[in-house]
C-alpha cells in the first residue's frame, strides 16, 4: 500500500512557525493539525499564543479549542485525535501539515508509537500520584533516576505526569520506558513524510521569546489567568501546567510578585526552547530551516519547502 503524505513543520517556541505553516498550507493545498499541548484548550488564547481565526486565512485547523481547561490532555489523547484529523484531511484530498512545538506528540503520530495503555495500571498510578502529593516531585523524579536513568535525564522533574507514566511502565513491565520508546522510534513511519524544523540564532530566539512574553502581558495574560481561576482552574490541572499559566497563577495566589512571575516565565520559556532544539536534533530525517541561511526571508523559506515537497512527489 502506498504511503500517504504528511508534512511536519516545527521548531522552538516563538521562532515563527504559525505564519509559515499557514502560508505553506495555502501554497500546497494543506490543512493544519496543531501539535501544541495548550492551544487545544478553550479560553487559553494569550498564554498559548494561539492562532486566531482571523490569522488562519481560511486554512482549516484541527485540535485547537476542542477541550475545556478542566479536561486532561496527553500524548495518547493527542495521537487519537490527530489520527482522526488525518483521515478527515485525506478525505478532502488535501495534505496534512502537523505544526507545533511538542516533539513528543509529533513523534507519537509520525511513528505510530504504541503506548501500551494498561487498565491494570490504575492502582500503581494512584499510589505514585499520592507519593507525589506527599513527598513532592523531586522525590518521585529520584525514584525514576534509580529505575531508569535515561528517562530521568529526558523528563524534567516538574513534569510529574510523565515521571509517573515512566515509573508506572517500569513497575508494570519491568522494562525501562526509555528502551521501549527507543525501540518504537526505530520503527518505520507509516507516512511518506517531510520533517522541517525552523530555527534561528539562539540570541535572536531569546529576544523573540522576551518580546512575546511582554506582548502577552500587554494583551492581558493576567486577566486571562484570573478568569480561568474563577472558572475553577487550579495548579494541579494539566492545562494550568503550561508556560504562562502556572507562573501567573503563582502571582495571583501571592507566591511571588508580578515582576518575578514575568522573569520566571521568560527564563523558563528560554529553557524550554533549548530543550525543544535538543529534542529535534535527536530525531531522524529532519531538515533544518535555519533562518539566517535564508536571510530571514520567509518567502525564501517557503520556496525551499515547496521545492522539497515537489521533489518527493
Amino acid at each position: 500500500m502506498e504511503k500517504r503524505p504528511l508534512i511536519i513543520l516545527t521548531g522552538p517556541t516563538a521562532v515563527g512557525k504559525t505564519d509559515l505553516s499557514i502560508r505553506l498550507a495555502k501554497a500546497i493545498g494543506g490543512e493544519i493539525i496543531s501539535a501544541d499541548s495548550m492551544q487545544v484548550y478553550r479560553h487559553m488564547d494569550i498564554g498559548s499564543a494561539k492562532v486566531m481565526p482571523e490569522e488562519m486565512d481560511g486554512v482549516p485547523h484541527y485540535l485547537i479549542d476542542v477541550l475545556d481547561p478542566t479536561e486532561d490532555f496527553n500524548v495518547v489523547i493527542f495521537q487519537q485525535m490527530a489520527k482522526k484529523a488525518l483521515e478527515e484531511i485525506y478525505s478532502h484530498g488535501n495534505i496534512p501539515i502537523v505544526a507545533g512545538g511538542t516533539g513528543f506528540y509529533i513523534q507519537a503520530l509520525l511513528y505510530d508509537i504504541d503506548f501500551k495503555e494498561n487498565p491494570e495500571g490504575d492502582h500503581i498510578r494512584q499510589e505514585l500520584e499520592q507519593l507525589a502529593e506527599e513527598k513532592g516531585a523531586e522525590y518521585l523524579h529520584q525514584l525514576l533516576a534509580e529505575a531508569d536513568p535515561e528517562s530521568a535525564e529526558a523528563i524534567h522533574s516538574n513534569n510529574v505526569k510523565r515521571v509517573i507514566r515512566a515509573l508506572e511502565y517500569f513497575r508494570q513491565t519491568g522494562e525501562k520506558i526509555s528502551i521501549h520508546n527507543e525501540q518504537e522510534r526505530q520503527k518505520e513511519s507509516p507516512y511518506k513524510f517531510l520533517y522541517f524544523v525552523v530555527n534561528t540564532e539562539r540570541s535572536l530566539l531569546y529576544e523573540r521569546i522576551d518580546r512575546r512574553v511582554d506582548r502577552m502581558m500587554e494583551q492581558g495574560l493576567v486577566d486571562e489567568v484570573r478568569r480561568l481561576q474563577e472558572m475553577g482552574c487550579c495548579r494541579g490541572m494539566v492545562s494550568m501546567q503550561g508556560l504562562g499559566y502556572k507562573e501567573i497563577l503563582d502571582y495571583l495566589n501571592g507566591a511571588c510578585t508580578l515582576n518575578e512571575a514575568v522573569y520566571i516565565l521568560k527564563r523558563d520559556t528560554r529553557h524550554f526552547a533549548k530543550r525543544q532544539i535538543t529534542w529535534f536534533k535527536r530525531e531522524r530525517d529532519v531538515q533544518w530551516l535555519n533562518l539566517p541561511e535564508f536571510n530571514f526571508n520567509k518567502d525564501q523559506v517557503l520556496e525551499y519547502m515547496i521545492s522539497r515537497i515537489q521533489e518527493c512527489e
